[in-house]
């Protein structure tokens, strides 16, 4: 599995975890298609992965991805807007066609 996570998303998803986590706490991040840049995500701090999911480390973070968000990540970055059109993360995906502004954002 390969997708990239901005700084922005990355002290997005810490602040989640302070905010909401415990010590063994992850962010989990599942993504099914539909959405602007042809994703759309639920994303939650859980105190366990679910069954199926996958466990991964990303520079200090732990993340749940289920299984079937696997596939869907693959090559996408995932950003953090704060704009007055948008505050979330934003999923940039180079395999969806992109709409009136290329992407897709979680609020």
């Amino acid at each position: 599995m390969t997708f990239t996570i901005t700084p922005a998303a990355k002290k997005f998803i810490r602040l989640m975890l302070l905010a909401d986590g415990g010590p063994t706490s992850g962010f989990r991040l599942s993504v099914s298609p539909g959405g602007c840049s042809g994703l759309s995500a639920e994303i939650s701090v859980r105190p366990a992965p679910l069954a199926g999911d996958e466990v991964v480390a990303c520079d200090g973070l732990t993340l749940f991805v289920p299984a079937e968000s696997k596939v869907l990540l693959e090559g996408v970055t995932v950003d953090f807007a704060d704009s007055a059109a948008q505050t979330g993360l934003v999923f940039h995906d180079p395999k969806a066609s992109a709409c009136q502004h290329g992407a897709s954002a979680l609020q």
